[in-house]
Order: structure tokens, then sequence, then C-alpha cells
């Protein structure tokens, strides 16, 4: 109906005479959007040398309207990725902050965020997932390897254009004491010399800190989070041809492949953000030092800049504001080249954008450009178009001024191969789910299943995120009054492919019986996983429990199991996830046990999302 369409936007005649302007205005951002790429770089130009120097084009001034158009006003949702989306919200508030008549209606900017790796698989679909008048106008990923990624899996509604709003270099950062003690604070090394320097197991040792354990390198997924996909293009560059040389060829290369797997089996595990690295790097420094859960991280600069400055987040969406560490992070810019999150801006071409919509996004595109959408952009933490930082930000980020050697992602079917790739060449993994079917797993939920149905359909779907070489199995707890864990082991951990079938089958067959032995389970079973540990696989337990501990006959205490667990962490280390389900469950104490293996906490309280929230969880293997 019209005065439905009409809420989000209306179709005016002025319409094609802004597009034309805005269209000019793109082609004055484009030549900013160049000073950026240049110094960034393509992976054939970053090292041919240059005849002339880049001119800085001054940034344009915003133009706002001197009073703002009609009600009701075009409504312009902004979608943004995790890592940038609060300089994306900044960016609506400051566009929002001023008049605008776009063909004679007021203009309102959202901003939303997802997941980059997430948001691509949404945008291939359409945004399918969401009404057609409530899916973004706008999509604004960290880095346009998610635009390749979206186009690879069918999407169609991508504007073919971009526009470069800011960036944000993907980098190594270590607490001072560890960069100190192996000289990278003083020289770079290059990412040959970070992953060989990961694989060796004696590296602190034989610098006189055996204190820090073995080299701990934090990675995100690569089909979660840029920062992922950067650490494994810089894999697979060392592997083959240099940083900012692979092709497509390169992951069908068997020499390559297999370099890249030996790079991976360094990895503690695999993150959906690097906040939450930084999370429990800061959580081990409080109870001693960061070194214990982490020795170096790829990241970007935004976020060593919040993690100095006393910012961080448990799970990449909210953030807290504490001190400033005692063990700062000292960024290192690798020798032969880094990635650029360089987050581009597209106008969607999707059936749901109509022209004036598609005018006010491309409105909100320009404010981003100007001086004062460039000063927000520095201001949150970014470089602008012309690669400069907030003077404050640099400072407290200890970030580089104009690093050499920055790469801009590749485009297209690389990024596709890719993200094909990761399933084939990440490190493999050694788990056993651990379900609490204790009685009150029976109650029902509003989607009208059981608790514990809803948990089993969850845990199926998860499954399809393992594949060959992964070792995988279940065991469930609760008991009948005595000391025995029931029902136990239903399927145990076994080469995936094999054990699929009875994975299913055991989890179908699981019913709700009577007490929550949770500490009893979670000790017997990690002790049990421990005792199959494999330096060259993720062990871990993924635990769902809806409850507290809740006993007829005690066996292990909650001081006891946390200090099995802390003992396990040094030799034998076993990753335990643990999902809250559930408004009744134990939230305090399930962190607490997370914490102690050095693995996350996960949230599904409201139990509706327990799907979702495995499916992140997963990603970590």
């Amino acid at each position: 109906m019209p005065g439905e369409k009409t809420m989000r936007s209306g179709r005016h005649p002025a319409v094609w005479a802004l597009s034309g302007a805005i269209a000019v205005l793109s082609i004055a951002l484009g030549s900013l959007g160049f000073a950026i790429a240049s110094k960034a770089g393509n992976p054939e130009a970053t090292s041919a040398p240059t005849e002339t120097p880049v001119v800085e084009v001054p940034f344009p001034a915003d133009e706002p309207a001197t009073v703002a158009g009609a009600a009701p006003c075009i409504s312009v949702p902004v979608l943004a990725s995790f890592e940038n989306s609060e300089m994306v919200a900044n960016l609506a508030a400051g566009y929002n902050a001023q008049p605008r008549d776009v063909g004679g209606s007021c203009v309102e900017v959202t901003a939303s965020k997802d997941k980059s790796g997430v948001a691509a698989t949404r945008a291939a679909t359409g945004f399918a997932d969401v009404p057609p008048e409530a899916r973004p106008l706008v999509w604004l990923p960290d880095a346009s390897s998610w635009l390749s990624v979206a186009r690879s899996e069918g999407a169609d509604a991508l504007g073919s254009e971009s526009t470069t709003v800011g960036s944000s270099n993907i980098i190594l950062a270590m607490p001072v004491p560890l960069a100190e003690a192996i000289g990278w604070d003083a020289k770079a090394p290059s990412w040959s010399e970070v992953f060989e320097a990961a694989g060796d197991e004696d590296l602190w040792a034989d610098l006189d800190h055996p204190e820090w354990g073995a080299f701990k390198l934090g990675k995100t997924s690569p089909l979660v989070a840029s920062s992922g996909e950067a650490a494994m293009l810089a894999s697979f560059g060392v592997s083959g041809d240099g940083v900012g040389t692979t092709e497509v060829a390169d992951f069908r290369d068997e020499k390559i492949t297999e370099q890249v797997k030996e790079h991976e089996l360094a990895t503690s595990h695999y993150m959906a953000t690097p906040e939450h690295f930084l999370w429990h790097a800061r959580q081990a420094e409080e109870s001693g030092s960061a070194a214990d859960f982490l020795s170096a991280v790829i990241v970007d600069e935004k976020s060593v800049w919040d993690y100095n400055r006393g910012i961080t987040s448990r799970d990449g969406v909210t953030r807290s504001q504490g001190t400033p560490p005692k063990e700062l992070l000292v960024p290192i810019y690798p020798s032969d080249g880094f990635y650029v999150a360089d987050n581009p801006a597209t106008v969607l071409e999707g059936d749901w954008v109509d022209e004036a919509e598609a005018a006010a996004a491309a409105d909100f595109v320009r404010f981003t450009g100007t001086v004062e959408g460039q000063r927000i952009v520095r201001e949150a933490g970014y470089r602008d178009l012309h690669d400069d930082l907030d003077q404050q930000v640099q400072d407290v980020g200890q970030l580089q001024g104009s690093p050499e050697k920055a790469v801009l992602f590749p485009s297209g079917e690389t990024m596709a191969a890719l993200n094909t790739s990761f399933p084939e060449v990440r490190k493999r993994a050694s788990v056993l789910f651990l379900l609490d079917v204790s009685g009150s797993m029976s109650d029902v939920i509003p989607s009208g299943q059981t608790k514990l149905d809803a948990a089993k359909s969850a845990i199926i779907a998860a499954l399809d995120h393992f594949s060959e070489g992964d070792d995988v199995g279940i065991a469930a707890f609760s008991s009948a009054g005595d000391a025995t864990i029931q029902p136990g082991l239903i399927a145990p951990v076994a080469d995936y492919p094999d054990n699929r079938d009875s994975l299913v089958a055991a989890i179908g067959a699981l019913t709700p019986q009577t007490f929550t032995p949770l500490y009893a389970a979670v000790d017997q079973y990690t002790q049990q996983q421990a005792a199959t540990y494999d330096p060259d696989r993720i062990t871990a337990i993924v635990l769902l429990s809806d409850g507290a501990n809740e006993t007829a006959v005690p066996t292990v205490d909650q001081p006891t199991l946390l200090a099995n667990l802390g003992g396990l962490h040094h030799h034998s280390p076993v990753l335990v996830f643990t999902l809250a389900y559930g408004a009744d469950a134990d939230v305090t104490t399930l962190q607490s046990i997370s914490s102690a293996t050095g693995a996350h906490f996960y949230d599904a309280t409201d139990p509706t999302k327990v799907s979702a929230v495995l499916g992140d969880l997963v990603t970590s293997f």
C-alpha cells in the first residue's frame, strides 16, 4: 500500500537531478579512494616505485539542507560489521544531526551490525531473512573481501560500485613484555618468522621465559572475520610467492596447502572476532599475565587502540570501559606486508530499494567522505582517506603513522577459493559435546519445542561444521540420585564422517532425567579428553547446561573442579566452551569453567537463540 511504503520512502521527481549531482560527488570521492588505494596498493603494484607523489585532494565540506525535507522521512538502514559498527553508528549520528532534504523528504539513517561472514551470506540471499521494509539500503562491511564473498555466493543486489569510508590495517599485536623478549618491538618480523615462532614449542623457554608456555597465536575464523581472512592470506602468501600474490591456483597447489596446514597447527583455536581473544587476554592479565592466554594475535589497528585504552568486549557485541591494561599491546607491522580493511560502502540495488531510497542512501555515503565525515572516521580509531590517524588514537595505540607495504584484499574468485579451502587446511579438532539432560530440559520454550528438543536440533545442525579429520562425540549428564552420571558417553569421540550417523541417532534418543551433576560431569569428561590430548588438534568440550550444579550425592565441588581444569591447562589443555541455555542457567559458574580453560562463554539464556549461538561457537574449530 502507498501509505505503508512512504513510512520508509516516497518517490519524488527531483530524485533524478539529485542522483546526477551525487554521481559527480562520487567521482570526487573516487579520487580520494585512489589515494588510499595507492598507499595500500594491489598485489601487482605494492612494490612498484611511483614516478609522481600522490596529491591529496581536500575533503569537501558537508552540504546539509537549510531546512529538513518533509516527513515521513526516508529511512536508510545501514548494515555494518561488528568490527566497524561503532564508526558506522557515529557516522549515522553525524549525518542525522544536520537537516537533510532528498527529493523533498527528510532522511533518517539507522545502523545495525552483524558478523562479516554472516552478513555476506545474508547479502547473497538478498537479506531474505527480514521483511523488505527492514532490509538494509547500504552495506558497509569492514573489508571489500566480503563483497567478493557475497558475489561468489550469488548476490545480485550488491551495487556495482563501492566507496571506501576509512581503513584499518590488519597486523600482529603482542603484549609489551613478549614483544620485547623476542625483539619484535624494535624490528618487525616477516610473516614467515611469525609462523615459525608460533610453531616453536620451546621458543619462550629458550628466551628465558618458560612461564609463558608455548607460543599462542590467536586467529579468527576466515569464514567470519576479516582478520581471519588476512591471516589465512598471509599464510598462503609466504607458502607461495609472497604476501599479496595469492591466486586461485595456490589453493589447489598441494605443496602450498601442506605448508599452510603446518602453520595452522600453531593455532590454539579460532574465534569469531578479535575482541574475543583480547577479552581473554585482559582476563588473564588480571589474574597474572596476558601471556597465560595469548602470545600474539592477528588483529586490526582499531582493536589495538581500544585494548590499550581499556575497552574490551566479551561477546564482540557489547563493550565495557575499564582501566588501561598494565601490559599494553604493541602493534607489529610484518616486514613483508599486511592487509588493509578498507570499509567499503555500497548502496544496494535489490528490488526492495526504490529511487528515493537509493538517492538518500547515496547521500549518506557522500557524507562519509566530507570533512565532517572523515573527522568522525578518525575519531572512531580509523585512518581517513588520506591514510591519516587521529593523533590521540595513534599515540594510545602506538600505531605507525604511514606504515609501508600495505596490501588490499584480492577480489572475486580468490576470496571465494580462500573460503572454500579453509575446511581443508584448518587445524583439526577433537570435540565432545556434553549436554545437560536434567529434568528442566523438558520445559517448553516459546518456539513450542522443549528445551531438549531445541538443543538436539541445534547440535545436529552444528555437526555440519565438521569434516573429515575431525573427531566428534557426545555425552549427556544427569543422575537419578546416586553418584552415577547418566546416560554418560553415548557416542564415542571418533572420525566425524564415520561417526555422524551414530551421533545423530544418539542425540535423537536422549530424554530428560532428574539431577544436574554439572561439576562431576565436567571433571570426568575433561579428564577423558585430556588423556587423548594431541597438540596437533584443538581438544575441546562444548558444554550446554540449563541449570546449576544439583546432586543428591556430591562428589566434586567447584574449587576442586576449577583447580583440576587449571592444572590440565598447562600440560594437556582441554578447552571447555560453555553455553548457558535458558534463564535458569548458572551463568557465573559456566563463565568460570570456560575461563579456567582459556575457552569462551556463550549466552543462550534466551533459549530460542540456541541454534544461532551454537553455530557461532563451532567457528572456534
